[in-house]
Order: structure tokens, then C-alpha cells, then sequence
């Protein structure tokens, strides 16, 4: 019995994909154009996804380039302070900028997108969910504090400062964020 949870060359797909995203925006993304990069028949990309939105859903939360390895540092803050570092590193670094910029960028032209984007985040966020519940173990954070809205405070001011003001997010910056969150939220 298979337990295959896509096609052979998934990540071939999901590099083309992401790529082509980020080389010509979201409205130039074509199914055909993955196909071709990626070396894989269309009807196989059309048999695991039947749209160009789901395609993309599907590479930015399976692909090994936005893996999140979720951190155990310890202590809430070394972890909310791992994520911030692993946040910055997707807007920033050269592989996966492009992609999480076109794709933030097309959103609010484009409403099909809000599904990938809360596809991708729904699973981000399942993903971190053990670091709330260990905080919470350990008498770090009372149990009626909301993991998403810390999450959406802490990667807001990241991606708001790199984003929309233009400015740097330094290990400083990222630790003052992360305690500021924590100041409101312990």
C-alpha cells in the first residue's frame, strides 16, 4: 500500500512553482509553465491539484524551502524568539523572499489568494501550537491567552517593519518584539 501524499517529484513541482512565482507574479503563474520547468506532464499537476491556487497552497506548505522546525528551546521566549528568527528569515533571504513577497503582494488584487494564504498560515499555526502548550505547562502563559492573536502580534511587527516601513529587523528588533508580546500576554 502507498502512502504517497503527492507526486514523485513534489519538490521539482513545488521549486517550478515557486520560482515562477516569484520570476513573474501570481497573475503570470501558469500551471503549463510549471509543467515545463519542472519536467512533469500538466495532467499529473491537474490530477493532485486541480487549480493554479491550490498548487501554490500546496508548495508553500509542503515545500522544504518554508519548512519550520519547531523550536524547544525551553522557555516561550526562546521559542517565539526561534520563530521571529525563522520569519525574518523568509522575508529576507534570497530563496524565499520573492516567493512570500509576490504572493503578499497579489493578495489583495487577487481574493482566491486569501485561501492559500489561510491554508498556509491555518498550517503554520497548527505547527506551532506545541510551544503554547508547553508555555503553558510550565506556568509561562495562562492557558486563556490566544496562541493566533500572539502570533499575529509577533509576525506583524516583523513583517510591518520590513514591509511597509522599509526598515531593518535586527536581532534586537526581534527580541524587543518578542518581549513586548510577552509583556501584554504573560
Amino acid at each position: 500500500m502507498s502512502t504517497q501524499t503527492g507526486p514523485r517529484k513534489a519538490e521539482a513541482i513545488f521549486a517550478a512553482t515557486l520560482e515562477l512565482l516569484a520570476e513573474h507574479g501570481y497573475d503570470r503563474l501558469a500551471i503549463e509553465a510549471v509543467a515545463a520547468r519542472s519536467g512533469v506532464n500538466k495532467t499529473t499537476l491537474y490530477r493532485w491539484w486541480p487549480s493554479k491556487d491550490a498548487l501554490l497552497a500546496a508548495a508553500l506548505r509542503d515545500s522544504g524551502l518554508f519548512a519550520l522546525e519547531v523550536p524547544d528551546t525551553g522557555s516561550l521566549r526562546g521559542d517565539l524568539l526561534a520563530v521571529a528568527t525563522h520569519i525574518l528569515r523568509l522575508l529576507t533571504s534570497e530563496r524565499t523572499s520573492p516567493a512570500v513577497i509576490a504572493t503578499l503582494t497579489a493578495g489583495p488584487r487577487r481574493p482566491e489568494l486569501g485561501e492559500v494564504a489561510r491554508s498556509f498560515f491555518a498550517d503554520r499555526m497548527t505547527r506551532e501550537e506545541p510551544i503554547f502548550e508547553r508555555a503553558v505547562a510550565r506556568g509561562e502563559l495562562r492557558d486563556d491567552v490566544d496562541p493566533v492573536l500572539v502570533m499575529d502580534l509577533l509576525a506583524g511587527a516583523i513583517w510591518f517593519r520590513l514591509l511597509l516601513r522599509g526598515g531593518e529587523a535586527d536581532p534586537e528588533f526581534l527580541e524587543q518584539a518578542v518581549d513586548t508580546v510577552l509583556a501584554g500576554a504573560a
